[in-house]
């Protein structure tokens, strides 16, 4: 399956965002191996049927086991979300997202996108701003994501849509 050409767009604007905070920051605290957002969501993230589409399809070239092992976390969630939420497609023991080039907007833009008066980042990111120290990066406007977002289609939770792909409430361990 080819991505959508909005979802295709909208990746592509995030990465370029990103890349120029990268480019003026080269020691920037987000980048492979850090995982703190994964592990400390607020909530089982929500997304669009466009970017559900993209997701499955990387979820399907998974190997059955690992598959398995992120449908019993997906049951674990919908029965008992505890904050805070620990991403149920994290590889717990590499800290690496087995489906990372079809991970959904909210991933991509975590640590490099802001709300109006609302930074969305981790803690350590949020020293940083509280210090001064980032003053200068032109960040991401999030609210503009947003309004793209809501046109990709309905919006769920990770967990529903997996639900309603794998037809089981409670996979098999």
């Amino acid at each position: 399956m080819q991505k959508p050409m909005p979802l295709f767009q909208l990746h592509t604007d995030i990465d370029e965002r990103v890349r120029l905070i990268r480019e003026d920051r080269p020691d920037w605290l987000c980048g492979k191996g850090c995982d703190s957002c994964c592990r400390r969501l607020a909530e089982v993230p929500r997304l669009t049927a466009a970017e559900w589409e993209w997701l499955r399809e990387g979820l399907a070239g998974l190997a059955p086991e690992r598959l398995a092992e992120i449908g019993r976390r997906m049951t674990a969630l919908s029965g008992d979300p505890t904050r805070p939420v620990v991403c149920p497609l994290l590889d717990r023991d590499t800290g690496a997202c087995p489906v990372y080039a079809h991970r959904p907007v909210a991933c991509r833009t975590y640590g490099f996108y802001v709300e109006r008066d609302l930074g969305l980042y981790c803690g350590d990111i949020e020293a940083q701003v509280a210090r001064g120290a980032l003053a200068d990066v032109v960040w991401g406007n999030h609210d503009a994501i947003d309004r793209r977002l809501a046109g990709l289609g309905e919006t769920r939770m990770l967990t529903e849509w997996f639900e309603s792909w794998t037809g089981a409430k409670h996979p098999a361990p």
